[in-house]
């Protein structure tokens, strides 16, 4: 054969396989648009369109959710049989686990007792509207238990799901909810803001104890008006709770307002009972505004019960004014689970320490010394430890990771994630890994990253509890964008990586129902201020984009630390806000773990431990061991300054 034979012919191939890899392509791109179209139609609701789409996907790798979406569109009207099929097909499966989940809210609908516990002995979740279903059954059986098990449902300070609307009503007529309780549960609806919750439960009360309609709508919207022309019969039940939830009101809008009330007009008519409940209310409202009179609130309280939320708030205004006393016996009235609590053990070392028990609190350092997070790292701080990663690390094989990649529960999780069905997605991935061992979890953390969704590697490498890798929990993608911006604007680099991994966890595709855009999470009003001082132009189609993204980030984060002049203040303000980092400030100097745990909003506290404990460990990461102690970079916050500059607010993300 000719050389010039051989040269068409390879010209020939060259050309199918481009042919063959183009209508592969478009195949592939068919069939994501098939899937979506399908999605889309489920969550529509229309099953008709559902069905078109559907029959175009068989043996897909989602092939499991199909089935589940079309089931759960007409799960109202399936039969038992059909439903116990579906779960016996795709046993040990999240989607099987979804089916059951939403399966038993439907047969308590119908009120299918036998059903409904032949199914719940094989759903491991905490489901409250479940539970509530179950204990409907056990009461109508005649369980003498269940009604006072069933009370724990009565504590959620939120509206309840229909099933526990239904036991609520079925306890109150069969004479196991008191008016007593009834008036409990609405004040702590009102505590928690939750208005029409609280009227919810107060259409269980009889007539005869029911309140005044509108005397009710003055006391929940017009509060300080209400008590200043309070009725002067205040001698039935209804109209002196009525009162009390006017104060409780009045104290979520104006702690100092409502504390005059109580010690001048209200004093002399209501209980003992009634006025100290309220001034624990008062010091906890007091408390969360850092208000110097909150402790002083507090103890006009007396022995009045406080519950954890309030004994945590009692807790941290002693710690802003260094009565560590108090702070030992308000942890010690807290529950066992909440004061067990990482940060309730440590200041509770912390308060031995400063009452000269040098044992007893080392003991207490030691309970949580060695946990991976900003209490584990500040009580091995106390013990005279500094974090330096490990010597020996875990690397998964490839063979593990190969393992890996063929759990079909793993598959279909980055599949959905692939197509932007990124919650499902979530949710298949983290019951995949449920029951994994820790070279397991290593291996799909790894299989994770490969595969560019830094998310799933974090989560899953932070389940291990004795093989681990902080490559993989505390990864450094774009770190050359990282590197070059937070050089450029003069930021700590390991702070900047850990900023990041708590905005968007390296998800360049991260956005917020607020707008928040990209691996730094730049909101629209701070990426306009930003980019009008750097003079950039053309960046709101680039927001998201690695690298306009990190100089928008950075160059924030720059400026919030010339305002504020430290990082614990600015990573505050980049959660919260300037104005609210500012506010949250002592007029003494403050330490930084107490300004840290005193702040008002649980995001924002919870966000600035994790930002500062993730800056140590990345300080380890790139190398700096032994890395900046905790402690030190938490140092000391300031006191308010005679004159700062602005920079505008952030919005709420």
């Amino acid at each position: 054969m000719s050389f010039k034979v051989l040269r068409n012919l390879a010209a020939i191939m060259v050309c199918v396989v481009a042919a063959a890899g183009v209508e592969a392509k478009n195949s592939g791109q068919a069939t994501d648009e098939s899937l979506l179209a399908a999605y889309d139609a489920y969550r529509a609701g229309d099953p008709i369109k559902f069905a078109k789409h559907a029959k175009k996907l068989d043996g897909h790798l989602l092939e499991p959710w199909l089935e589940y979406w079309g089931l759960s569109m007409r799960l109202e009207d399936a039969s038992n049989k059909e439903v116990r099929e579906f779960l016996a097909t795709h046993a040990s499966s999240y989607v099987s686990e979804r089916v059951r989940g939403d399966w038993l809210r439907v047969l308590g609908k119908r009120s299918d007792w036998q059903e409904l516990e032949r199914q719940a002995k094989g759903y491991p979740v905490a489901d409250l509207e479940v539970s509530c279903y179950r204990w409907i059954a056990r009461v109508e059986q005649g369980d003498e238990n269940a009604a006072a098990e069933a009370l724990a449902m009565w504590r959620e300070p939120t509206e309840l799901p229909e099933g526990c609307q239904r036991l609520s009503v079925l306890l109150s007529a069969r004479g196991s909810l008191s008016v007593t309780d009834v008036w409990r549960r609405v004040r702590l609806l009102f505590e928690h803001g939750q208005i029409t919750a609280a009227k919810t439960t107060l259409q269980l009360l009889p007539k005869s104890e029911a309140p005044d309609e509108r005397m009710l709508a003055e006391a929940a919207r017009h509060s300080k008006r209400f008590l200043e022309r309070l009725p002067k019969n205040l001698d039935t039940r209804p109209a002196r709770e009525v009162a009390v939830l006017g104060a409780v009101r009045y104290a979520r809008n104006d702690p100092a307002g409502a504390a005059a009330a109580l010690a001048g007009p209200l004093a002399s008519r209501l209980s003992d009972a009634e006025l100290a409940y309220l001034w624990g209310v008062v010091g906890y409202e007091g408390a969360r505004e850092h208000h110097d009179e909150a402790l002083a609130w507090y103890a006009r309280a007396g022995d009045a019960p406080l519950d954890d939320r309030q004994l945590a708030w009692k807790a941290r205004a002693a710690l802003r004014d260094a009565e560590w006393p108090l702070v030992r016996s308000s942890i010690d009235r807290m529950s066992f689970v909440t004061a067990h609590q990482p940060a309730w053990v440590y200041w509770y070392g912390r308060a031995l320490a400063a009452q000269g028990e040098e044992i007893g609190s080392r003991a207490y350092y030691l309970r949580i010394a060695g946990q991976p997070d900003f209490y584990g790292l500040l009580a091995a701080e106390e013990l005279g430890y500094v974090l330096a990663l490990p010597d020996i690390t875990h690397v998964p094989t490839e063979d593990e990771v190969a393992k890996a990649a063929e759990d079909a529960g793993l598959k279909r999780a980055l599949e959905l994630i692939r197509l932007g069905i990124r919650v499902e997605g979530v949710r298949e991935w983290i019951y995949a890994i449920r029951n994994y061992d820790d070279a397991r979890l290593l291996a799909a953390a790894e299989l994770a990253r490969r595969n560019g969704v830094y998310d799933r590697a974090i989560h899953t490498a932070d389940r291990t509890s004795r093989l681990h890798n902080y490559t993989l929990r505390y990864p450094m993608p774009y770190e050359n964008v990282l590197r070059t911006y937070a050089a450029t604007h003069g930021v700590d680099e390991a702070w900047v990586l850990g900023l990041v991994r708590q905005e968007s966890r390296f998800n360049t595709d991260a956005r917020s129902s607020a707008g928040a855009a990209g691996l730094m999470q730049v909101m629209p009003g701070t990426a306009r201020y930003v980019a009008a001082k750097m003079g950039l132009r053309n960046y709101r189609q680039k927001v998201g984009e690695v690298e306009t993204n990190v100089t928008l980030g950075t160059k924030y984060l720059q400026l919030v630390m010339e305002q504020l002049g430290h990082p614990v203040l600015a990573s505050a303000a980049y959660n919260a806000g300037p104005s609210r980092a500012r506010r949250w400030r002592d007029d003494k100097p403050l330490e930084g773990a107490v300004y840290v745990e005193s702040i008002p909003f649980p995001e924002t506290r919870d966000y600035v431990k994790k930002v500062m404990a993730n800056a140590v460990y990345y300080s380890a990461v790139l190398e700096k061991n032994p890395a900046v102690p905790l402690k030190k970079r938490l140092g000391v916050i300031a006191p308010p300054g005679a004159a700062e500059p602005a920079v505008p607010e952030d919005e709420s993300r």
